[in-house]
C-alpha cells in the first residue's frame, strides 16, 4: 500500500539509496507523479529569491573566495560535495 508510511519495507531491500534507483524518487514519476511538485519547486525558488533580495551575503570571517571547495558529488543530480556557507548581512 503506497499510501501507508512503512519504512521497514526498505530494510531487506537490495536498493542502495545512494544509487540511481527511480523507486526512491520523492515525487514519483510518469503518470503517478505528485501534482504539487511544480508548486513545491516554485515555492522554494520564491523563498530563495526573497532571501537574495532582502540580504547582502558575505563569506564567514577569515574565509576567502579561493578557500571555497567546488568539487561535485556523484549521484542522480549534481550536488556540491561541500555546502556553501554564507553570512547574511541586513541591507
Amino acid at each position: 500500500d503506497p499510501e501507508v508510511f512503512l519504512p521497514e519495507r526498505f530494510v531487506d531491500s537490495d536498493i542502495n539509496p545512494k544509487g540511481q534507483y527511480f523507486e526512491l524518487l520523492p515525487f514519483g514519476g510518469g503518470r503517478r507523479i505528485c501534482p504539487a511538485i511544480y508548486m513545491g519547486t516554485k515555492m522554494v525558488e520564491f523563498g530563495l529569491a526573497s532571501l537574495l533580495n532582502r540580504f547582502d551575503w558575505k563569506l564567514p570571517e577569515g574565509m576567502k573566495a579561493e578557500d571555497m571547495k567546488m568539487e561535485e558529488a556523484p549521484g542522480l543530480t549534481i550536488n556540491k560535495k561541500h555546502d556553501l556557507l554564507l553570512v547574511p548581512v541586513k541591507l
